[in-house]
């Protein structure tokens, strides 16, 4: 496959098309679309909004957006599915530039523009930064400190990285749609990972895959203990997915979680009759209290979060790989 190209140095501002696929959005669209309009950008830029069938004002409010602003593109996603609506707003854009952008964020100021001038200077195929959880209720807060961990993110760059450099995957991404039109954009069977999945192929077809530590997302994690447990197995499940496909993708840090989890119940097993065995379990939980930064309050809820994360992931990713079809948690 040819080497995937990157957007000329030498002209002007690229014209940018926004993709947004959003369902039951209701509480979080406006906000979401605020944040990109405020955008300061030189060039052209348009937003397209897939959306699913929604059970709340998700449609109604998408439309009255693109009544009162010709820059909002309203898009049918029937899959209702991510990738799907995502590759359909591709499809009835036309920037050079396509940004994703999900329904329950919220760029930071200047967000295009730095990714961008990011992708011409150093000619990637993708561009991403950080993603920044962040809770309005307790129990939100210490989801988001133990998402931006490291025994919570296992190290991900897009959750802990401070420095610019080539990546395997990033948050959302901002791509130069040539890019994406060479490997063939999301696919639509893989309802969670698919944006790791497409960084795979772009970086096999010499494309680059860069995180810009000065770009950042804030992100609201999901509400519940049930809601973090689901999406989490469906992480692990979609995960196991991408590994059928790619074999070679698997990293270190995605087989900590199945580690720890064995590790854990071989101590409190083990630890019924040979009381140091205890102590694997006591080092655990040790680890995810002190390397969790936050309230007390928020290390102590992390204690039950983390390893529901880790437990859900490691469950989700043995379902997937004995399993050939999986959760639609996008419905």
């Amino acid at each position: 496959m040819e080497e995937v190209t990157s957007l000329n140095p030498d002209a002007a501002w690229p014209s940018v098309s926004v993709v947004m696929p959003v369902r039951n959005e209701a509480k979080h669209i406006l906000a979401g679309v605020d944040a990109v309009l405020d955008q300061e950008y030189e060039g052209d830029i348009d937003i397209w909004i897939a959306v699913a069938p929604s059970d709340d004002e998700t449609e109604q409010i998408v439309e009255e957006l693109a009544q009162e602003n010709p820059k909002v593109h309203p898009v049918r996603n029937d899959a209702g599915v991510t990738p799907a609506g995502l590759n359909a707003a591709i499809s009835a854009s036309s920037g050079e530039v396509v940004v994703r952008v999900d329904g329950h964020v919220k760029l930071c100021d200047g967000y295009i523009s730095r990714a961008v001038e990011t992708m011409v200077r150093t000619g990637a195929a993708n561009v991403g930064g950080r993603q920044v959880a962040t809770g309005v209720t307790g129990f939100e807060k210490a989801v988001a400190a133990v998402m931006m961990s490291v025994v919570g993110s296992g190290g991900a760059d897009y959750r802990v990285g401070e420095s610019e450099k080539a990546v395997d995957t990033v948050f959302l991404g901002v791509f130069d749609r040539r890019a994406g039109d060479e490997v063939g954009w999301f696919d639509e069977s893989l309802i969670r990972n698919q944006d790791y999945e497409l960084n795979i192929r772009l970086r096999a077809s010499g494309g680059l895959v860069w995180f810009d530590p000065d770009l950042f997302v804030e992100y609201q994690p999901r509400s519940s203990l049930r809601a973090v447990a689901r999406q989490y197995f469906d992480y692990g499940f979609f995960k196991a997915k991408v590994l059928k496909l790619h074999k070679s993708s698997m990293k270190f840090r995605q087989i900590i979680p199945p580690i720890a989890m064995l590790g854990l119940a071989l101590s409190l097993i083990v630890g019924t009759w040979f009381e140091p065995a205890f102590l694997i379990s006591f080092a655990y939980f040790m680890a995810l209290f002190f390397g969790v930064r936050g309230s007390a309050r928020s290390r102590f809820r992390a204690l039950l979060i983390a390893p529901v994360m880790h437990f859900s992931w490691s469950v989700g990713l043995l379902n997937g790989l004995v399993k050939r079809r999986g959760p639609n948690p996008d419905r």
